[in-house]
């Protein structure tokens, strides 16, 4: 049985095409957006001479060439990226507690949602690096770095920042506003599941092939969890732990593994 929230009757104004209208501005303002980016980017890599599997995609990078204006624009940037994040909540706030139970969030069992959360980035966490190597050996994903930021007193905050942004952002967008808003306009479990997943795999195009199948996966995983147990918590701490795991460890096991990670 699942666990969602059940669809609610819409509000006197609000028709399915206004409801289908409200998605496409959410998700143009975010990860819609960043999936058509993440397209061209592919078509691009495609296109050029240099093989796929021989091109770079680097995710934290410097914005500036002084330290304080760096830091200044790695603040500004992962804040106004949760902007959206605040819009949906906004759209899916209910006047009685928890006010935000539509987005599968309370606060209620916040030590079980964490212990969750650990235990799912490690199912999916050690799964996805074979799979990242994988698709490297075979040519089909580029060589992804995740930060090229120089060691600064605030570059640990910063790429830690960055994970919780990137999980905030996909989990609640992707999964729980998704699913909300699909569910209002009558879509079955699984075709949400599914549309979502597919999102998730589109949206990390850039890295590849491989990155798109692995997110897909994922979000497929992701997907069946939350309409299991309609919690949004477990996903978000799980996509930060990862990230954070990988843009906090990168430099480390870049140094300590250059074979493995293209270096000489």
């Amino acid at each position: 049985m699942s666990a969602l929230p059940l669809a609610e009757p819409l509000p006197a104004g609000v028709t399915p095409r206004r409801l289908r209208a409200e998605i496409l501005i959410v998700l143009g303002l975010s990860l819609g957006a960043s999936a058509v980016y993440s397209v061209v980017q592919l078509l691009d890599l495609l296109t050029r001479p240099t093989a796929l599997g021989s091109q770079q995609a680097t995710l934290n990078t410097s914005l500036a060439s002084r330290e304080l204006f760096d830091l200044l624009y790695q603040i500004l940037q992962n804040g106004f990226d949760l902007v959206p994040v605040a819009l949906v909540a906004y759209l899916l706030w209910r006047p009685a507690r928890p006010h935000l139970s539509r987005l599968g969030v309370d606060f209620t069992r916040t030590g079980r949602d964490a212990l969750g959360g650990a235990g799912l980035a490690l199912a999916i966490g050690i799964p996805g690096l074979g799979l990242y190597f994988a698709g490297r050996a075979l040519g089909i994903s580029v060589d992804v770095v995740p930060t090229n930021l120089a060691a600064h007193w605030w570059t640990v905050p910063v790429l830690l920042l960055s994970a919780f942004r990137s999980g905030v952002t996909e989990e609640v967008i992707v999964v729980a506003y998704l699913f909300a808003r699909l569910r209002d306009l009558g879509w079955k479990t699984w075709p949400i599941i599914l549309s979502a997943a597919l999102l998730r795999g589109t949206y990390h195009l850039y890295q590849g092939f491989g990155a798109f199948i692995g997110n897909a996966v994922m979000g497929v995983v992701f997907g069946w969890l939350y309409t299991r147990y309609g919690r949004i918590l477990p996903l978000v701490i799980a996509h930060f732990l990862m990230d954070a795991a990988v843009f906090v460890g990168y430099p480390w096991a870049s140094h300590a593994f250059p074979a493995l990670f293209g270096m000489h």
